[in-house]
């Protein structure tokens, strides 16, 4: 400001301030006034409230598990251009102290796009946007600036089931009140969402220590938050330590675990999870904590010097259960102090107001089943779409030739599936438990897992069986690399005829993938699609079927036809 004012004086009252300076404030104040624009107050009543940070257009927003905790499921939620707006709960992840929340009322909000929070760097501007001390009266968000200050940061759960991995360190001022506001770089693209600071022993006041959840973690999670879940984070199913030489090895590790059915053994050496080295334990948490359960990742690990690799499903830190009790033990808990405000006893749950009841559907093992038949319905409306090119009913005939040259043929009807191999002929009654038998010999159930595609196309999934919305996934485990987001699929998830399976549906509505449990927690039939670029796209040219570690087949699918019904199944002969 001085040499601006010496400039100033200098040149008679106009200051000869070069165009690349000016350039550069009018970026940052435009940037600072997109990350206001987005960012929310939020009120829950008597409860206290804090800050959100708006990614869509439609209204939904990101803030955290602790700041909606104490109002339920609605809440008022007021935004810079002065207006209040009704607010309803998404989905929640009390673990990563995240929630989602859906403000109503219109379908053109302001909102920031999620970066990539990988590419942030040290010494990197930033700014937090939010309600600090619940001082927006006037709706209008205090802004803070600093800098990043530290990348990839651990914080260990404090009592309670909240845990902060792989977090962005700033030194922008946060306060009770800036939890769940989002964090902007300099180009206002969210960085992260602002939850924990260092108060304790320092009057509650911000000291400098601020930390962020990463973008990319709130990427890996958002399609369950989307899809209503209460979605819990990954476990290994191991514990590792580090030995005298530094290494971090297995130190414990669960037969039932699918790590150890993928080879992982006590002593080994973790090399890398999910593509990010791992070179210490909290390394390792780091990764396993901006994880979903359920996702596949790949392992590199090390034993007695051979380098080794695996993709292993990761399991969840909670049962389903244990984490819904956890969460209405932390609802019902009387609170002292909240990090952002008060919190006394709540009350019983009262209905949500007539504004968003509509939005609102209470179901077990979800926070918002509402929302679920929503993402359900959107994804069901997209295969529809992709199956109206010219699928029918009656019976499907895929035939073809194997790596190795030889023939298959493949017939999935209402009545029966019979795929023709080298081998031999295997038959399944498509109208009884397809978990009685999980033909062919070693698929693990192929011929099960392509009826119920099939039926999926024709029907839909709410004709299906009971069928959900699952979440995302990457579509393809192991192209997960260090420092990039993953490409993300939809996955529907159903119990049917005494199976359970997973549909991997891209965004053209084509099903990529099959995952068919005949029995509970053990190995699924893992089947690949590669779809046709042209023609009836949603239909095979290659399907690739995998039975734990072991390649059943590759099947390149040369021709497709539409057939009248086939007769009765008759059992299988080989």
């Amino acid at each position: 400001m001085a040499v601006i004012a010496a400039l100033s004086s200098a040149s008679g009252g106009v200051a000869d301030v070069p165009e690349p300076v000016l350039v550069a404030e009018r970026e940052r104040i435009d940037a600072i006034a997109r990350g206001a624009q987005a960012a929310v107050a939020i009120f829950a009543g008597e409860a206290g409230g804090g800050s959100g940070v708006l990614i869509s257009p439609d209204g939904y927003a990101l803030t955290n598990f602790h700041v909606v905790q104490p109002a339920g499921v609605a809440m008022k939620c007021g935004l810079s251009d002065g207006r209040i707006y009704d607010a309803v709960l998404v989905g929640l992840d009390p673990t990563g102290d995240v929630a989602l929340v859906k403000l109503v009322g219109r379908d053109d909000f302001p909102f920031a796009e999620l970066t990539d929070s990988d590419l942030v760097e040290v010494g990197d501007f930033c700014f937090a946007a939010g309600n600090p001390f619940l001082l927006a009266t006037d709706l209008r968000p205090s802004i803070s600036a600093g800098i990043v200050s530290g990348v990839h940061r651990y914080q260990f759960p404090a009592g309670t089931i909240l845990e902060y991995a792989d977090c962005l360190q700033v030194d922008a001022a946060i306060n009770p009140g800036n939890s769940g506001g989002g964090l902007f770089d300099a180009r206002g693209g969210l960085i992260g969402v602002n939850g924990r600071a260092s108060f304790e022993k320092r009057g509650r006041v911000n000291v400098g220590v601020g930390y962020a959840i990463s973008a990319n973690q709130l990427r890996n999670f958002l399609g369950f938050l989307e899809g209503g879940r209460l979605v819990d984070h990954a476990t290994l199913g191991a514990t590792v330590a580090s030995d005298e030489d530094g290494r971090v090895v297995v130190s414990d590790i669960l037969e039932s675990s699918d790590a150890y059915r993928r080879g992982l053994r006590y002593d080994d050496e973790i090399v890398s999870l999910a593509g990010r080295p791992v070179r210490t334990v909290n390394a390792l948490k780091n990764v396993l904590g901006t994880l979903p359960a359920g996702w596949r990742v790949p392992v590199v690990f090390r034993r007695a010097g051979r380098r080794m690799e695996a993709v292993v499903r990761l399991a969840g830190l909670h049962r389903p259960t244990e984490l819904a009790k956890l969460v209405a033990a932390e609802d019902a808990e009387p609170q002292g102090p909240a990090p952002d405000g008060p919190a006394p006893p709540r009350p019983a749950a009262a209905p949500p107001p007539e504004a968003v009841r509509h939005l609102y559907e209470a179901r077990s093992g979800f926070t918002n089943h509402h929302f679920n038949a929503l993402a359900r319905d959107r994804v069901a409306g997209r295969i529809a779409a992709s199956a109206a090119s010219g699928v029918t009913a009656g019976a499907w005939v895929m035939s073809g030739r194997l790596d190795s040259g030889a023939p298959f043929r493949i017939e999935l009807s209402d009545t029966r599936g019979v795929i023709d191999l080298p081998t031999g002929t295997t038959e399944v009654d498509a109208t009884g438990e397809l978990d009685a038998d999980p033909g062919p010999p070693g698929s693990g159930g192929m011929l099960a897992a392509l009826l119920l595609w099939r039926r999926l196309l024709l029907d839909g999934p709410t004709q299906l069986g009971r069928t959900s919305y699952w979440g995302t996934q990457p579509r393809d485990p192991a192209t997960l690399g260090e420092f990039a987001p993953p490409d993300l699929v939809d996955v529907l998830e159903t119990a049917a005829s005494a199976v359970e399976a997973r549909f991997a549906v891209a965004e053209d509505g084509g099903v990529i993938g099959i995952e068919l449990w005949p029995v509970p927690d053990a190995d699924p039939c893992d089947v690949r699609l590669t779809l046709r670029p042209e023609g009836l796209r949603c239909l095979p040219a290659v399907i690739e079927v995998r039975h734990g570690d072991t390649l059943f087949g590759t099947f390149h699918v040369d021709d497709v036809r539409f057939e009248a019904a086939a007769p009765q199944a008759t059992g299988e002969t080989s």
